[in-house]
């Protein structure tokens, strides 16, 4: 973006122990619970902390007697080799001092339980905030005959490599899951922006009803819950009824602190959680992070009726490494279906330019076929132009447009850097439009030109589409527990209908940027036909506008093809499978040269416009004329670290305001894109006639003119270059420098300026910037 200037309390872990043993039962709000410091572990399992210095333990689960044969009381301070001998011991420091440990659970080696004969123990190790954490975990014994896993996981992510879409990636991870794990049910939640989740795909045993599509309130997976998900990517419950087994002692004698167990596969399972599967007659759970870059997307949820059903370490490393690919792949899969979406809408948008082109103005975009209907998906569409209302499908009335017209002029665009409003509950914003919600609870708004009055507004209706809620999201009851009140969660999982009121399905951000790009276009054509209205007499200009539409047309019937044949191409550049060697070498050279062809065609288009005479010359505050210029720039970039400075007001001048626009336009691109600096600092100015000691070295017959000025801290211009860079498609640097260029913006602007009578030439040194002076013989009346 470029800027235009002119100068509920939680519990706290650290004030007592803590144990869900002893407390869970204690919580009125599910928010609140220390989910990652339970003071407690699932007893089908045990766990001993260590002192990092030493290996000596501190800390044990107090059903260690059971799986290891030896008592509380005799491990603590102990060394580690009392449990898993000398050997073991060394080979725990071998692995601390080479492998990355951290929050990272690893196998360490594995050691014959107590219970059964047939089984041994799974040992794994993490350390966290300087203690080594052991786990110990029954898992059966490697007979020989287990699966090929490795196998199983590399036919699973090819699969979901080349899946074409994101339902299809989510069936297939469904199944495949479910086929690695054996639970009865595999489910893909996705979280919605207001924090409630739908079940996208499911696999499930024949004789359980569906849960597609079902959608769960948020409140279901509490904030906590959610926040370890983001740090852990695997969350095993193998018997929801199994006890728990508190740690000895609750606290680190060292540190006071209760241990943080989020890497813990045995960490103790939330009293509100297990109550939930109960609920929902689940014996076993397994839960795996769906994530997009630190943000929690979503989760497979795997549910198991048939009891308790151990998922053991192998198994839990399989599907931990497909969790890690699905939130790889998703956005892909997602960004497959938003390309094909975008390309149907430049499609239309591309033809309706290409009419309003041939019949001169932009009723055709709501009256033709196709219209801005069969674009973005919407209700309704209404276009403001030549001071009326044309409405297509369903949209407010005329007297409520005027006053959603108003509202967008007055209040909402002037306060937006970025020319456009989106929104799907525009009755919270706009109180009137609680009186139409039914046909616009959803609108996307663009004006069509900084400071005209012409509108484009796309209208969704009020979604009271049904919701299919798996119970009454509102129906989470406090019952009476042994040591108080407390929430349950929900004992219903009957659908539940939820109507939505005042609120449209949302605006995608591929939709959004649709709108920017058509009402960039838009803007275009509408400032040629204005000047054109102004001086239209004659054959002359009637055959003017019909080479201006041809222009249009032949413009946009190659951008069509062009700009299918780029987002194809970086298609195959980002597609799952990766392209290598040569094969990625001919891609990039096609995008690379799809994109200069792309700006060879739009460099064309405005040196054969830039060539008419049709001048009309008014006064123009410069002021305006340069805030609409940056608004265009800023359209096109996304740089956040650029800024165009005004040291005092710009004067009114008479000149021609279409061509004095396009001069800043390509001035501005050209001072922002030839500049290695972190800062981008652009400032443009005037110096009066009368300002003798500011007057730079002008060519003849520019002394007694004011001169504007358009100054830079970009690389520079050799001496030597000055005159070359305003000749027609010649560049001071290779082609793909810079971002590329046509080499024809500077030639535009010398015509643009020499049309209106005025002179342009640069001064600059080789790397401190460049500055480009120019006049305009009109006359100029300073600002006040």
């Amino acid at each position: 973006m470029i800027t235009l200037s002119t100068t509920a309390p939680e519990f706290d872990d650290t004030l007592q122990p803590y144990s869900t043993i002893r407390h869970g039962l204690t919580m009125t709000n599910c928010d609140s619970e220390p989910v990652k410091t339970p003071g407690c572990i699932q007893a089908h399992g045990a766990l001993l902390v260590l002192r990092t210095a030493d290996l000596r333990i501190l800390q044990v689960s107090d059903n260690v007697r059971a799986l290891l044969g030896q008592p509380v009381d005799e491990l603590l301070g102990q060394l580690i080799s009392v449990v898993i001998g000398e050997p073991g011991q060394r080979r725990l420091l071998a692995m601390l001092a080479s492998e990355p440990t951290h929050c990272n659970p690893l196998h360490l080696l594995t050691l014959p339980t107590l219970v059964d004969a047939s089984s041994v123990l799974a040992v794994t190790v993490h350390t966290v905030d300087d203690v080594i954490i052991l786990e110990f975990e029954p898992t059966g014994r490697d007979n020989g005959d287990q699966p090929d896993y490795y196998a199983l996981v590399k036919k699973t992510v090819d699969k979901l490599q080349t899946a074409g879409s994101l339902r299809q990636l989510c069936d297939n991870v469904a199944k495949d899951v479910r086929d690695l794990t054996g639970l009865d049910r595999v489910m893909v939640y996705k979280f919605h922006a207001d924090g409630h989740g739908e079940v996208l795909a499911e696999s499930r045993r024949a004789d359980l009803s569906s849960w597609l599509g079902l959608h769960y309130p948020a409140e279901d997976i509490p904030k906590p819950a959610r926040e370890i998900f983001t740090k852990t990517w695997i969350r095993p419950v193998p018997d929801v009824s199994a006890e728990l087994a508190e740690l000895v002692p609750l606290l680190n004698p060292d540190t006071g602190k209760p241990l943080d167990m989020t890497h813990c596969a045995l960490r103790g399972v939330s009293i509100m959680y297990t109550e939930y599967l109960r609920n929902m007659g689940v014996g076993a759970a397994l839960t795996m992070a769906i994530r997009y870059d630190d943000q929690l997307w979503g989760l497979i949820a795997c549910h198991h009726y048939a009891g308790a059903h151990p998922v053991f370490h192998k198994v839990r490393a399989a599907c931990e490494l497909l969790a890690q690919v699905v939130s790889l792949q998703h956005r892909a899969a997602e960004n497959k279906e938003h390309l094909a979406y975008r390309l149907e809408i430049d499609n239309v948008h591309r033809a309706l330019l290409a009419a309003a082109a041939r019949e001169g103005g932009l009723v055709s975009l709501v009256n033709g076929k196709p219209s801005l209907l069969q674009g973005i998906e919407a209700g309704g569409v209404a276009l403001f132009y030549f001071d009326r209302w044309w409405r297509i499908g369903d949209t407010p009335t005329e007297d409520q447009l005027d006053g959603l017209g108003d509202w967008l002029r007055n209040e909402v665009f002037p306060t937006r850097a970025r020319p456009l409003y989106a929104t799907d509950r525009l009755a919270n914003e706009h109180a009137t439009a609680a009186a139409f919600a039914n046909i616009a609870s959803g609108m996307l708004a663009v004006p069509v030109a900084l400071h005209g009055r012409e509108l484009i507004l796309w209208f969704r209706p009020e979604t009271i589409h049904t919701v299919n809620w798996g119970g009454d999201p509102n129906d989470k009851p406090r019952v009476l527990g042994p040591n108080g009140p407390r929430l349950t969660p929900r004992r219903s999982f009957e659908l539940f209908t939820e109507s939505v009121k005042q609120q449209s399905l949302p605006w995608r951000p591929v939709e959004l940027e649709a709108a920017a790009e058509l009402r960039l276009l838009a803007a275009e054509l509408v400032d040629g036909r204005v000047a054109k209205r102004v001086t239209s007499h004659g054959d002359l200009v009637r055959s003017n506008e019909e080479l201006d539409a041809f222009a249009y047309v032949a413009s946009h019937d190659l951008k069509e093809p062009l700009r299918s044949i780029h987002q194809y191409a970086h298609q195959l550049l980002e597609d799952a499978t990766p392209v290598e060697g040569d094969n990625r070498h001919k891609l990039d050279s096609l995008v690379r040269l799809t994109l200069r062809m792309d700006s060879l065609l739009d460099s064309l288009l405005h040196f054969s416009r830039a060539g008419g005479d049709d001048l009309s010359i008014e006064l123009v505050d410069l002021n305006e004329l340069l805030a609409e210029a940056v608004d265009f720039i800023g359209s096109r970039t996304t740089d956040v670290k650029s800024e165009v400075v005004v040291p005092r007001r710009l004067p009114t001048v008479e000149c021609d305001r279409i061509r004095c626009r396009q001069i800043l336009v390509n001035l501005l691109s050209n001072a922002l894109k030839y500049t290695d600096a972190s800062t981008k600092r652009v400032e443009v100015g005037t110096i009066l006639p009368t300002e003798l000691h500011d007057r730079p070295r002008c060519p003849p017959g520019a002394e007694a003119q004011a001169i504007y000025y358009v100054a830079d801290n970009g690389i520079g211009i050799q001496a030597k270059h000055f005159e070359q860079v305003f000749k027609l498609f010649k560049r001071l640097h290779v082609q793909e420098s810079y971002g590329g260029g046509a080499g024809a913006g500077l030639t535009i602007v010398r015509k643009l300026v020499e049309q209106q009578g005025g002179q342009i030439w640069v001064d600059s040194l080789a790397g401190k910037g460049a500055t480009f002076y120019f006049t305009l013989p009109g006359k100029a009346r300073p600002a006040p």
